[in-house]
């Protein structure tokens, strides 16, 4: 027949409640044969006469008024959020405030602000693969609010805080786990301490946040008060005896020799406690006297490798100021270089812009002098023609001009009214005297009376 798994059994069971636990309200309520309360039937309820109706709930909250004018009254000492229908934001919410309600738009939610305690019984496995249960308890209250309504469910109408405290519960039950397992029995049993504060440090950041700087975090609006182990105890009874068994035999070897020397006689015993004693006590000298010596040469080894680790991390630490130093001086060299370089560049590159500029105005100067000598050149060789042309045109050829446009000319000239004869006489070989008698036949023309 197999044995039975009494843990596992237990951790079953314990899933169970758990999921029973983390229904909300009006799920738990069905589950149970409870009618819930609907928003009709909390409106039906408060139609009527004015009077006033205590809620139902831990907290006493009265309702007064009649039909859509009616009025909240909170305790001084709950947390209260009042919200519209079509507002983003809540009308109230706070400590102790009473206000106006209308059940038609608005709803509400009001939660204890009392310190709330979670009992813990939390089974656990050491690193001896040894079970060990762990009881405590954690106190927590609300410290915001307007964070914690938005993050938590406060859904339950008998009980708001009991879907947190389960989850608060859970977490601590995980966290005390955790740590438990990295533990020995005995440390378990003894010391208590690391326990609380991983469970303070796991709890406190998943309900105050991370607390960084720069951060938004306000975690679940929530502030752990306290956190306290109250027992430890080993689940298995063998177990727990052979923790014990060593003390007992102890004890009981102590009786035992203490019945056996007062049946000896007086004699007997004074020789057997003196011999006894100086046995121990040699024994005790030799033993310490060891273990003087194992301490002091421990302490010899741990002072020779510390001074040894100093010495190197000394050196090392003068070897990478050296290197750091080397280094600085090698870039500060490198710098300086580069700037001797650059400074040497922008030189030739003045240098070399100013000797362009000079050649581009020598070059300049060369072109309007070529220009300005091509013009001259021009200019000469252009007088030079005029002069050619004008020396080359004799008195005969000019007369032949003259005279083959002669018709042309005369064509022109209207019709004289009467003619004269005109001599032309002298010298007329000469371009002068042609010119002079051209001018005089047509003043003669100009002045005749048709003209």
């Amino acid at each position: 027949m197999a044995a039975k798994n009494n843990y596992l059994d237990q951790v079953v069971a314990q899933q169970a409640a758990l999921e029973e636990d983390l229904r909300s309200g009006p799920a738990r309520a069905e589950s149970a044969g409870a009618p819930g309360r609907g928003a009709l039937g909390k409106r039906a309820g408060r139609i009527g006469p004015v009077r006033e109706t205590p809620a139902q709930g831990p907290v006493d909250v009265r309702i007064t008024g009649f039909w859509r004018w009616q009025t909240v009254l909170v305790p001084p000492n709950a947390f209260v959020v009042h919200t519209r229908r079509g507002r983003p934001e809540p009308l109230h919410i706070g400590v102790g405030v009473s206000f106006r309600f209308d059940p038609a738009t608005d709803s509400y939610l009001v939660v204890p602000g009392a310190i709330q305690t979670i009992l813990i019984n939390a089974y656990c496995i050491c690193k001896e693969l040894q079970g060990v249960l762990v009881q405590g308890y954690v106190q927590w209250i609300i410290d915001d609010f307007a964070t914690a309504y938005r993050k938590l469910d406060f859904s339950d109408a008998e009980d708001p805080m009991r879907l947190v405290n389960v989850q608060l519960r859970e977490q601590a039950e995980a966290a005390i786990k955790d740590k438990v397992s990295t533990m020995a029995v005995r440390d378990v049993l003894s010391d208590k301490q690391p326990i609380i504060e991983e469970l303070t440090a796991r709890l406190r950041t998943v309900a105050e946040g991370s607390g960084g700087e720069g951060r938004n975090d306000r975690g679940l609006g929530l502030n752990i008060v306290t956190v306290q182990i109250k027992e430890a105890v080993v689940s298995s009874n063998t177990l727990w005896e052979n923790l014990q068994r060593p003390y007992r035999s102890e004890q009981d070897r102590v009786a035992r020799l203490a019945e056996l020397e007062a049946q000896q006689s007086v004699s007997e015993r004074q020789v057997a406690v003196a011999r006894t004693t100086e046995e121990r006590r040699i024994e005790n000298e030799r033993e310490l006297a060891e273990l003087r010596a194992r301490n002091e040469a421990a302490r010899f080894d741990r002072d020779a490798v510390e001074a040894l680790r100093r010495t190197n991390r000394e050196h090392d630490d003068e070897r990478a100021v050296a290197e750091l130093a080397q280094e600085t001086a090698l870039q500060a060299l490198r710098l300086e270089r580069e700037r001797h370089a650059e400074q040497v560049e922008n030189t030739r590159l003045q240098h070399e812009l100013a000797r362009q500029q000079l050649e581009a105005e020598l070059a300049l100067a060369q072109a309007r002098t070529r220009a300005a000598h091509e013009e001259q050149l021009l200019v000469l060789e252009r007088d030079k023609v005029g002069i050619d042309n004008a020396n080359g045109r004799s008195a005969t050829n000019i007369q032949a001009q003259l005279v083959q446009s002669l018709p042309a000319i005369v064509s022109r000239m209207p019709a004289p009214a009467e003619l004269k004869s005109v001599q032309i006489g002298g010298d007329t070989t000469g371009l002068t005297g042609i010119i002079a008698q051209l001018t005089e036949i047509v003043d003669a023309v100009r002045q005749s009376p048709t003209s």
